[in-house]
């Protein structure tokens, strides 16, 4: 009897039982004073936060219950307001959105026509110079066969 009592802890357990291992597991990863320390700070912000999320709640929901009936007995006046509100915003918006297309298509025509070469220019000349070519054609088509049309309605009206 005396080797048994050799053998058990002050807890009364022996030091190869589960419970003794599992004891000392626990012990080996409790954490350091650091990181108590950031996990009571992490719940008292948490617990604040919450309290404040309660607060920005009860006080919309207290706002709805008693301005609800003042903005559905005013919304005759509201409703046409924000319309009109909506309508000069986006006037204001489109305004400004021309007004910058239109200051960067001038400056653009001005660096072409100065000679800088703007980015697309190049574009332009090509289609400047088919729309020449095309123009030339259409040109001589109607010198050619113009006569030719013109003599065909002398037949239909001999009078003319």
């Amino acid at each position: 009897m005396a080797d048994r009592r050799q053998h058990v802890h002050a807890h009364g357990e022996r030091p190869d039982s589960p419970s003794a291992t599992l004891l000392r597991r626990v012990q080996t990863h409790a954490p350091n004073s650091t990181q108590v320390v950031g996990f009571l700070a992490l719940l008292v912000s948490g617990a604040v936060l919450l309290l404040l999320t309660g607060l920005t709640l009860t006080g919309a929901v207290v706002a709805l219950v008693f301005l609800g009936p003042i903005a559905l007995l005013t919304s005759p006046i509201w409703v046409p307001v924000a319309i009109a509100v909506s309508v000069l915003v986006a006037a204001a918006i489109s305004a400004c959105g021309f007004a910058v297309a239109a200051l960067a298509a001038g400056t653009w025509m001005y660096r072409y026509f100065t000679g800088r070469h703007p980015v697309g220019a190049d574009r332009v000349d090509y289609a400047r110079s088919r729309i020449a070519d095309t123009a030339s054609h259409v040109k001589d088509y109607a010198r050619e066969y113009g006569g030719y049309l013109h003599s065909r309605s002398k037949d239909a009206a001999p009078g003319a």
